[in-house]
């Protein structure tokens, strides 16, 4: 692979962008999260599943290289799925824990049109149109977060993957808000679309992944008049036309694309029908030859004839089997500025009008290339529903549902994909200055007037939209870079300087479950030194946190004084709310050495008691070696309590991790009930790797019990903080305390009430 086919070897690039599916069936999957951090999770388990540039380039070109061989016959073994992912604003906004993924964008600008979607902007979707009719995409009742693109050789291969999509969205608590199935047309109809007419013939090349044709650069290569386009159009952060960006991208956008998708139903039978009736508007008018048919007047409208052929080079009949389909894009308009030969109407004309775009006809210079290349789109789409055959009361009779499945990707959705829909398919000005205005797009533009120019006169012609959408979604592809942070919550790799590790939680007695809330004091460290600020947990999926009170130093208290860290607290098990008041034992070091104290903290601590009334020293420092359970102990970590084995016959059990040797180690201790509170080791140090919970984790630093999840039908969910990042994790009740990661890690920015 040379060098200025690089983009070829990209495993960053989502593999639809720019290399494309090109598979006879694909389906689209829209998405609802409803639990944000099982969709995290759903996130990352896809990411080893997306498909990439390289991937897709790689079998495409072997593909290719196989039917070349047979003579233009699929090769039967070559088969593979692809899988590609997006993701609304919305989406996005879920994933990263509410945050606003773009908190400023340039009014007017592509960032807007994302973060306001396709419901919200003016596309012409009116009447039937209308944003309350669609499918999914509106914005309200059927809200969409993702779109998993799932494309295959194989109905059985497409099955496969969907079901696996399926099954991984329900355990994610994902909604599958619509199912779009696209397929390519049977028989003679292969590569058309519901009207009858070749579809997708004039993709553009991408520099840095189309070879150039050796004699003119500026083409593909066995492809004359299919442009090379630089990569940037279509992938952002790459090179553009012109040099610069309509809109300053986040850095997490980069070799991602913006998607948009629409569901475009087809009324076949009514469409036909008003070209039969027009044509004999033109025959009236005696502006069209007497051999004319539905069939030249269609392709006129079209801007090709059926096979594919442009009505440019071949202007009176379809050219059997297409005969120049190698050279179906090596044609322009400028020896027909007045379109009598291709109407200025036209499908093609209004979506890419060429080299024949002159503002003021007969005035202006004729454009150059890079005008029209900053407006072109990468296409990839497929038909829905079966085709119409008039013969057939069964599946494909008038009434039957069918479409276009729209999907195409750019790098500016005002600029490129807008602009096409708005200035020139729906805009009946376009093109501008004429004596007549040529009207919308005949084929899938609006209701109107259209213009038929021929040498001796203008005819008026009505048309009446026969192209509805029934949905539309705007969407970003991110580049798998970006996909595995998203699956940690984030947009950036970097952590914010304002994060607040946190050494220790210290439950607040009388605010626990109190009014769908749990509080905490949790302890860390500040720019002036040991400090504590107070937060609360919300019950519910989410577990929304909020600070409660500012981080406030230490010395606050007097129960604190001389404390600089605190290690770990522990609540002692039979003293919580005894009398108005609930004991803990805090771990912290003096010089080097882990000691520990009794402090309690009386019930409304947190209701403006004053600091020497709402928490006090009981007893003073002791060494750790107090503890008989502590045997061999330096430094105490963290306590997790065993959830079934609290104040149970006069007992309470603990896990212990400690460090011993550079390494954490767990044993189980029991502390018993009574003034005494005798400790002993009910099982010695064991590693770390005998919890299938904490795979890859070296060190615990904190574990804090989901308030409201604990023993729910035999389960207990805690968080566990590690190295700037936490899980959350599950204990059974039961003699295993069988253990299982239920969330897998996020970065600890994800806790809002840890950051300044």
């Amino acid at each position: 692979m040379t060098e200025d086919l690089r983009l070829r070897q990209s495993e960053d690039i989502q593999g639809d962008v720019i290399a494309g599916f090109k598979k006879d069936r694909m389906t689209l999957l829209f998405l609802k999260f409803e639990d944000p951090a099982r969709a995290r999770t759903w996130v990352k388990r896809l990411a080893p599943q997306i498909s990439t540039t390289r991937q897709v380039a790689t079998f495409n070109a072997a593909f290719r290289k196989a039917r070349q061989a047979t003579g233009g016959d699929d090769p039967r073994t070559m088969k593979a799925t692809w899988t590609n992912v997006s993701f609304t604003y919305e989406g996005l906004k879920v994933l990263i824990g509410g945050k606003d993924p773009l908190p400023s964008v340039r009014k007017g600008g592509t960032l807007e049109a994302f973060k306001e979607g396709s419901h919200r902007r003016s596309l012409g979707d009116t009447g039937d149109s209308s944003p309350e009719n669609w499918l999914f995409g509106d914005g309200k009742g059927q809200t969409v977060h993702a779109v998993i693109t799932v494309a295959s050789d194989t109905a059985e291969g497409l099955q496969d993957a969907l079901t696996t999509q399926r099954e991984a969205a329900a355990q994610a608590k994902i909604v599958i808000v619509f199912q779009q199935n696209g397929a390519t047309l049977p028989g003679t109809r292969r590569g058309k679309e519901h009207f009858g007419f070749k579809d997708g013939v004039s993709e553009p090349g991408v520099i840095g992944f189309d070879e150039p044709d050796p004699k003119r650069p500026e083409w593909v290569k066995d492809h004359p008049g299919t442009r090379l386009i630089p990569p940037g159009e279509f992938v952002i952060g790459h090179d553009r036309v012109g040099g610069i960006p309509y809109d300053e991208m986040p850095e997490w956008a980069g070799n991602g694309s913006f998607q948009v998708v629409r569901r475009l139903g087809q009324d076949v039978p009514g469409w036909w029908a008003q070209v039969a009736a027009q044509l004999k508007v033109l025959r009236k008018a005696k502006v069209v030859p007497d051999e004319a048919t539905t069939e030249w007047l269609a392709a006129r409208l079209v801007g090709r004839w059926r096979s594919g052929t442009p009505v440019a080079k071949c202007p009176h009949a379809d050219m059997p089997d297409n005969a120049l389909a190698s050279q179906d894009n090596d044609f322009g308009y400028r020896d027909d500025p007045e379109g009598f030969t291709t109407p200025l109407s036209s499908h093609l004309r209004k979506t890419n009008p060429r080299d024949g775009l002159q503002e003021r006809p007969g005035t202006d210079p004729f454009p150059e290339n890079p005008v029209m290349d900053r407006r072109r789109i990468i296409r990839r789409g497929a038909p829905y529903g079966a085709p119409f055959d008039p013969a057939s009361d069964g599946p494909g009779g008038p009434d039957q549902p069918r479409g276009l499945l729209f999907v195409c990707y750019q790098s500016d959705l005002v600029e490129q994909f807008e602009f096409i829909q708005k200035s020139w398919i729906n805009n009946v000005g376009f093109p501008p200055d004429r004596p007549a205005k040529p009207g919308p797009d005949p084929m899938v533009g609006p209701t109107g007037k259209v213009a038929f120019e021929s040498p001796d006169a203008t005819t008026e012609l009505s048309f009446h939209q026969f192209v509805t959408t029934e949905g539309s979604v705007y969407a970003f592809v991110p580049s798998l870079t970006t996909l595995r942070l998203l699956g940690d919550g984030r947009l950036t790799d970097k952590l914010p300087d304002t994060v607040r590790p946190t050494d220790a939680f210290l439950p607040i007695p009388d605010r626990q479950r109190d009014k769908g809330k749990s509080w905490y004091w949790a302890y860390g460290t500040g720019g002036d030194g040991p400090v504590c600020r107070t937060l609360s947990i919300a019950d519910g999926d989410e577990h929304k946190d909020v600070v409660e009170r500012p981080d406030r130093p230490l010395s606050t208290w007097p129960c604190h004084d001389g404390v600089s860290k605190v290690d770990a607290i522990l609540p002692v098990p039979d003293e919580q709310r005894v009398g108005g008041r609930s004991r803990y034992w805090l771990f912290h070091t003096v010089e080097g050495r882990q000691v520990y104290r009794l402090i309690s903290v009386a019930d409304g601590a947190e209701s403006g008691l004053a600091p020497e009334a709402a928490a006090a020293v009981d007893r003073p420092d002791r060494p750790i070696s107090a503890w008989a359970s502590f045997s061999g102990i330096t430094q105490v970590d963290a306590f997790l309590p065993v959830p079934d084995m609290q104040r149970q016959n006069g007992k309470s059990h603990y896990w212990l991790f400690h460090s011993s040797l550079g390494q954490q180690v767990y044993r189980l201790i029991s502390i018993a009930d009574g003034s005494a509170h005798h400790d002993v080791i009910e099982r010695g140090d064991r590693s770390l790797s005998l919890w299938q919970s904490l795979a890859g984790v070296s060190r615990v630093d904190e574990f804090l019990a989901v308030p409201d999840m604990q023993r729910i039908n035999g389960l207990s969910l805690f968080w566990v903080f590690h190295q700037q990042k936490y899980r959350i994790v599950s204990i059974a009740d039961g003699h295993g305390h069988n253990d299982q990661v239920v969330v897998e890690d996020r970065p600890i920015t994800l806790w809002k009430s840890l950051t300044a």
